[in-house]
């Protein structure tokens, strides 16, 4: 097996839209619904609440200011793996199995394990310019006694129709650097395992505020990987099209947008209660 191509013929398998559909609509639905029956009901917003318990606060700032804090708190926790649970979902309707989380154990060469920190350890220094295809052979081929291994993969889907397997170190648009060094850390002794439990592994990010890759300039990953011309570097729509199938990053933004507009009504409405401003619903994914 090559383990230096990453690419397999997209057109020999087929996005079930209706089934992606359900599966995006369903994760989302389910943590908007749980922010609103907290925010509304297990923990709503109480102004003189607020006001006895920070009076100094509530003196100064508008309690419309703080209710939208309050809000913020309760949204950004139960959002903060919302891109792993949505690739979970899409991944399972192209894979057939997909898992967050996952462990894989195997045996990697001891000289490869020495290589693996060597590499990580020039180009931490600058010594070395990323080239993922480069470091990989130069990891494998080093072999060597064998040494038990487990990484702990973000997301983990096997093809039911190839039986292949691939591995997505999911991070966000805008990754530090040490989870980035993590990542590939993780990535090199997946792909130095002995008997190959993972065909491909992929640094992977939801979505470009770049917009295009060539424009992505985001640096602190850029010492660990060339985030421009690495094969195994998927940004915005490549991320969701090798997750979900062809089409299904166009797919996601429309369903997102859809429900945006809905949940945004309800929250002016009923938790802010007012009526929407005119053009509430401009601001879209994209």
């Amino acid at each position: 097996m090559n383990m230096f191509f990453f690419f397999f013929d997209e057109n020999s398998k087929k996005q079930d839209y209706t089934n992606a559909s359900e599966a995006i609509l369903s994760v989302i639905k389910k943590l908007m619904d749980g922010v609103m029956d907290n925010v509304l009901f297990k923990h709503p917003f109480i102004a003189e609440d607020f006001s006895k318990d920070k009076p100094l606060y509530a003196a100064l700032v508008p309690n419309e200011i703080w209710k939208g804090s309050h809000f913020e708190r309760r949204f950004t926790t139960p959002f903060g793996k919302a891109w792993q649970s949505l690739a979970v979902a899409v991944g399972k309707t192209y894979y057939g199995q997909c898992g967050q989380e996952v462990k894989v154990e195997g045996l990697v060469g001891k000289e490869s394990l020495r290589r693996i920190q060597e590499v990580l350890n020039k180009l931490e220094t600058r010594e070395l310019t990323p080239d993922w295809n480069e470091e990989l052979k130069y990891i494998i081929d080093g072999g060597g006694e064998p040494v038990p291994v487990t990484v702990n993969c973000d997301i983990l889907a096997t093809d039911k129709d190839t039986g292949k397997t691939y591995a997505f170190e999911l991070k966000g648009p805008l990754p530090n650097s040490d989870q980035t060094k993590v990542s590939k850390e993780k990535m090199f002794k997946l792909l130095a395992m002995q008997g190959h439990p993972v065909d491909s592994a992929f640094f992977a990010l939801p979505y470009n505020p770049y917009r295009l890759k060539e424009n992505y300039s985001w640096n602190l990953p850029a010492r660990w990987f060339d985030m421009k011309h690495d094969p195994c570097v998927l940004i915005g729509e490549e991320t969701w099209d090798r997750i979900g199938g062809e089409g299904t990053y166009q797919f996601f933004i429309d369903e997102v947008n859809k429900l945006g507009k809905h949940y945004k009504d309800r929250i002016y409405r009923e938790y802010l209660g007012i009526n929407p401003p005119e053009g509430f619903d401009f601001d879209t994914l994209r």
